[in-house]
């Protein structure tokens, strides 16, 4: 079986935008999406999310551009050495690039093997509990207003995306947790990598006070001394955003010198499953969490899914509301049922099926192998 061609869209949805922190404007989503083709048949589909202020992303379709013309000929199934022959056409431009190829052939693997990728992962699960993962609200009413609607749809955890200031970000903590005060419903707090060390510490005493259940983001992800430190105070569960730390290297040593209480990272981040699973073995080996992000379309979500199903290391499943705006071009989508839990996809591959229609009306740009 060889890669006979390679489709690239540009999908900009008209869908409403959000915003996750006070000083940043509400974003443009767009979905990168990938189709390999081969000459038995087989294809294979993923997809990227990528947010930006001012207008869509064309840039991971133009870093495409460059890597596609190399999968031509190549057996599909020979995913390690296809990763490593692309990782220097990659880097340093955006690492979904490569990770929205990788998790195509992985897609493609599964769909050859009839299997869902979380059964080739390990298959540790096939159910897990999700958290409701929310924009910025205008004001705190709206948050508990929210929270309400998500504890009846069944939630049993929710995690806050917030202003990205200490004292007004305190202000929800404390009201949500007073407004529902049952310690089994788990609170968690992002704070986008927005904070100083010495704000850092102050909210995550409060927060161990309100019994949250982690504590997201507070630094830059590269500022490992300060994760350390925070970490080492023993209060609230400290979590890095997963979103900066690209090399497996600089990975096993926040891990070794005991930066985080729980692991993050993203399948679309860190390169794609190839990857993924080394990270994950570090992880494990340790003895740790690793609590993965799944933000974006149904695409990017259900790769992450499949992740955490697969490996079984983390405690939940995050599913971005309100859902509308991330199960575009999508028939499939992954929603959280009423007892809180988010359930295997069990087609082969990634088990979606897109609305090809959809994703064509709202292609803003496309490259195709054969005329490139």
């Amino acid at each position: 079986m060889k890669i006979e061609r390679v489709e690239v869209r540009v999908v900009a949805p008209k869908v409403q935008r959000f915003t996750w922190s006070h000083d940043l404007p509400e974003q443009h989503m767009t979905n990168t999406v990938v189709r390999i083709f081969t000459d038995d048949g087989v294809e294979g589909t993923a997809g990227i999310s990528n947010y930006t202020s001012y207008d869509f992303d064309r840039y991971t379709a133009e870093t495409l551009r460059h890597m596609i013309p190399a999968l031509i000929g190549k057996d599909p199934l020979q995913r390690e050495e296809i990763w490593k022959s692309l990782w220097s056409r990659v880097f340093p431009l955006p690492p979904g690039a490569l990770a929205v190829i990788d998790i195509a052939l992985w897609d493609l693997l599964g769909k050859q093997a009839n299997l869902p990728i979380y059964q080739l992962l390990g298959g540790a699960t096939d159910r897990m509990l999700a958290y409701a993962s929310t924009p910025l609200f205008e004001d705190i009413a709206t948050y508990l207003n929210f929270v309400e609607q998500m504890l009846g749809q069944g939630f049993r955890a929710i995690k806050f995306h917030c202003w990205c200031l200490p004292q007004k970000d305190l202000e929800l903590a404390r009201a949500v947790r007073k407004e529902f005060p049952d310690e089994n419903v788990a609170f968690m707090l992002d704070v986008e990598n927005n904070y100083d060390l010495s704000s850092s510490l102050r909210v995550a005493r409060e927060l161990e006070d309100l019994a949250f259940t982690w504590f997201e983001a507070p630094l830059m992800d590269f500022d490992l001394e300060g994760y350390q430190f925070l970490t080492s105070q023993g209060k609230v569960d400290i979590v890095p955003s997963g979103n900066w730390i690209q090399d497996l290297p600089a990975y096993e040593r926040a891990l070794r010198e005991k930066c985080w209480s729980r692991a993050r990272t993203d399948v679309t981040v860190c390169g794609g499953f190839t990857p993924a699973r080394k990270y994950m073995s570090l992880v494990e080996a340790k003895g740790m969490k690793c609590e993965i992000m799944s933000w974006g379309n149904t695409l990017v979500s259900a790769a992450n899914l499949h992740l955490m199903l697969g490996t079984g290391m983390s405690s939940y499943y995050e599913q971005s509301v309100p859902y509308e705006p991330y199960g575009y071009g999508m028939h499939d989508v992954i929603r959280t049922d009423q007892d809180g839990y988010v359930h295997a996809p069990q087609g082969p591959g990634l088990g979606l099926e897109i609305d090809w229609p959809a994703m064509e009306a709202a292609t803003i740009h496309s490259l195709d192998s054969r005329e490139l």
